[in-house]
């Protein structure tokens, strides 16, 4: 479907979630535009509900957390079926929508890729397998899964003759990475909590404990008692990246929380262990889509 078409099917009916949607196999895709500034709007799920941030602001209100949590583009939000949250659309008007796309995941789906999962990589540390958690999930992701989220608006919209099968295989990849940032999220918390249970939590929990200083593979390899190849394979097969792949991500999540704060970019730069502030931007960039100073800007302006 050409883009015309789409901004045809999404003129507004209603000013507080406009919504158009499109089925795919064990999936739907909905984009949401609101156009006046409401509050308390509520939202529920009966299967896994994947919320991705286009444009605008949105408040989320939900039962777990009791601080309000801004809702921001190139930011995920995952709802567990039979969760349940309100909606404030604080900034919305006729000439700037608020605008979110939501992917609706059949729980029989997520479950059949998750004992794929489990079948493929199974997990050593932790007692947890590859399932989602009904924990809600508010996360910034990164610049392919920004990628894979466009690309799933053009599968479930347009005319293809292959149109289910290439919105199968992009929903997979969806639930995979989701399954994935929750282990991963899951096997550092365990491995803070009991560094000692394994060697790759040992190794984890060095990895984390010294953000800022150069990867010492040898370091690592001792800590875990395997070889080097054994700790790549554990790594990819349990986190799906290399330690130093870890390692960069972790200082650019821990970078972006610190900028959140108002903190100095050059200082931040240097004391996460990057080698020169524009190196630093780069990989930022790469990773968040926004440069350190557009998205300390952006933070600062849309928490206040």
């Amino acid at each position: 479907m050409r883009s015309a078409e789409l901004s045809k099917l999404r003129q507004p009916q209603k000013l507080v979630e406009n919504r158009i949607s499109f089925a795919g196999p064990e999936s739907e895709l909905s984009i949401y535009d609101t156009y006046y500034a409401a509050s308390r709007v509520g939202l529920d799920a009966d299967q896994l509900l994947y919320c991705g941030m286009v444009k605008g602001r949105k408040i989320m209100h939900d039962k777990h957390d009791t601080a309000d949590q801004v809702f921001l583009p190139h930011e995920s939000f995952v709802m567990a079926p039979g969760e349940y949250v309100e909606i404030d659309f604080p900034d919305a008007t006729i000439a700037n929508p608020t605008t979110c796309l939501t992917v609706e995941i059949s729980k029989e789906k997520v479950e059949k890729l998750s004992e794929r999962m489990m079948d493929v990589y199974p997990l050593e540390s932790g007692p947890e397998g590859w399932h989602y958690s009904s924990q809600i999930l508010h996360t910034h992701h990164t610049s392919e899964t920004q990628h894979l989220l466009m690309r799933l608006v053009s599968f479930f919209t347009e005319n293809h003759p292959d149109r289910d099968v290439m919105v199968d295989f992009g929903v997979s990849e969806l639930i995979i990475r989701m399954l994935r940032h929750q282990e991963r999220e899951f096997l550092l918390n365990y491995c803070r909590n009991t560094p000692d249970s394994s060697g790759l939590s040992s190794a984890l929990n060095h990895i984390e404990k010294h953000l800022s200083e150069p990867l010492d593979i040898d370091r690592l390899t001792k800590l875990a008692c395997m070889s080097r190849s054994r700790l790549y394979t554990e790594f990819k097969n349990q986190l799906g990246c290399s330690p130093s792949e870890l390692q960069q991500q972790l200082r650019l999540k821990q970078a972006a929380k610190r900028l959140e704060k108002g903190e100095q970019i050059t200082a931040v730069c240097y004391d996460l262990g990057f080698s020169n502030p524009s190196h630093f931007s780069r990989r930022f960039r790469d990773f968040f889509g926004h440069s350190p100073r557009a998205y300390q800007n952006r933070s600062t302006q849309a928490r206040q």
